[in-house]
């Protein structure tokens, strides 16, 4: 298995306009297969369950999402998050080619401080994800 990973020109452009219009606040990819390049998934405008619904059960993604929350003073922000979803019951394959991926997208997008990894939707709720951005 080649772990060479790169981003299709869609891809290229959803990243792109989630960043210069906030239209949106999520992109989720995934493998085209497993030596291919990361495809969109999804590119929407999600609520917070509205992403966990948009993860599948038995598959990796990668997701760049704007969590918005407001700060402790009350200030209203936004984040965005570099999620690595990787559900237990992935194969030992996909696992180590979204990893890749995942590596790949970090140096990608430098401008992304916050970088998760999850294996089940508990871990990504909503208060967790502020405590880690806040």
């Amino acid at each position: 298995m080649s772990s060479r990973v790169s981003l299709s020109e869609r891809a290229v452009e959803a990243l792109r306009h989630m960043k210069e219009t906030r239209e949106i606040n999520t992109v989720v990819l995934r493998r085209a297969d497993l030596a291919g390049a990361l495809v969109v998934d999804v590119e929407a405008n999600l609520t917070h369950e509205e992403l966990l619904q948009a993860l599948p059960v038995g598959e990796p993604r990668l997701v760049v999402h704007e969590l918005s929350f407001a700060s402790r003073e009350g200030a209203r922000r936004h984040e965005q998050l570099l999620i690595l979803w990787q559900p237990t019951a992935a194969g030992g394959a996909q696992r180590d080619s979204y990893t890749a991926a995942y590596a790949f997208l970090t140096d990608c997008l430098a401008d992304v401080r916050v970088h998760l990894t999850a294996e089940r939707p508990e871990q990504l709720e909503y208060r967790k994800l502020v405590a880690q951005v806040s």
